[in-house]
């Protein structure tokens, strides 16, 4: 019988640690995301550039069978055997890099940009299914591209998060499928030496950490619940939220960004890379981005452009200049 009373105490116990792991994680997830202030410098860089001359929306159909939307630059030679696919940066979408694609196409570039799932006209805003849906997102664009031009390698332009994603892709298992990168203005990490500290930078994103750490907590027990809640909120203006994706659910915020780690991805570059940022990026700290990809063979090429700041870079005649000459490889 005692050892009928130990049982029944360690039961006991285990359901009390089990309901008070319950609350705690509760109550984490009822915490709300709140957005930072609308940041001045975001809103002007994103008024500022020219929407002239953009395609119509077009789509592919992804494995899950959702039809996601691109738009396609053609280059002015007509050709179409070098493509570039350029993606956008955080809560943005495919219209934001209108003047970049329009540069690349005039130099002769077949220029791809899609609203990555979660954005624009592509699937549920702010949210993915999994983590590594864009992954296979990208995938499936590279194929139909190549089912359509047959077009063995492409070009990869990622800005800010996107930058951040286009070195995921180059160091993953899309590795093999592009000959040239450009990191623009990349986020890589809010730990990477190139992201100005919390305190030190206009705060473009308010995370809503005990929630994320509540669902990392579930994710790693298993538990993958809860999933599609927002965790992340960003400076967006107020009334925008027709335009852009003011929140990120934390599946989403998982795949879109730097690879998780960090070094071990630098160390697997093996593709073409440069970097151009501008000298007088709000967010990030241009002259540390050499120190991150030192030693990578081949040389990863920084260029910083003078004096531009952020946003500046998807829309200066400077700015575009050194795009034009970094995708390719001058």
């Amino acid at each position: 019988m005692i050892w009928l009373k130990g049982i029944g105490r360690v039961v006991l116990w285990l359901l009390s640690a089990a309901a008070l792991c319950a609350l705690a994680v509760g109550t984490l997830l009822a915490v709300p995301v709140s957005a930072p202030p609308p940041l001045e410098s975001i809103r002007a860089g994103a008024m500022a550039i020219d929407r002239s001359g953009m395609p119509d929306i077009a789509r592919f159909q992804a494995r899950d069978g959702s039809w996601l939307a691109f738009r396609a630059y053609p280059a002015a030679n007509g050709d179409t055997k070098r493509i570039a696919i350029v993606i956008h940066g955080s809560a943005g979408h495919s219209t934001t890099m209108n003047e970049v694609a329009k540069r690349l196409a005039a130099d002769n570039f077949l220029v791809i940009v899609p609203d990555l799932r979660g954005h624009g006209a592509s699937g549920t805003r702010g949210d993915v299914a999994y983590d590594g849906q864009l992954d296979d997102d990208l995938d499936d664009l590279v194929a139909e591209l190549r089912r359509q031009y047959l077009v063995g390698k492409f070009a990869l332009l990622g800005f800010s998060s996107g930058g951040g994603f286009a070195l995921r892709e180059a160091t993953g298992k899309l590795s093999s499928a592009f000959n040239r990168v450009v990191l623009l203005s990349p986020y890589l990490g809010y730990d990477a030496p190139s992201t100005r500290a919390a305190g030190n930078a206009p705060t473009w994103a308010n995370p809503d950490i005990p929630r994320w750490r509540a669902l990392l907590l579930l994710h790693r027990l298993g538990l993958p619940c809860c999933e599609a809640l927002p965790v992340i909120a960003f400076a967006v203006a107020p009334g925008s939220e027709k335009f852009v994706t003011t929140r990120y659910s934390y599946r989403l915020i998982a795949n879109f960004g730097p690879p998780l780690d960090l070094t071990a991805a630098v160390q697997r570059l093996k593709t073409p890379t440069a970097i151009v940022v501008g000298g007088a990026d709000e967010l990030m700290l241009p002259d540390k981005y050499a120190d991150i990809f030192r030693g990578v063979e081949p040389a990863v090429d920084v260029h910083i452009v003078s004096g531009l700041n952020h946003m500046d870079m998807l829309h200066a005649p400077a700015a575009l200049d050194a795009i034009s000459a970094a995708i390719a490889g001058k």
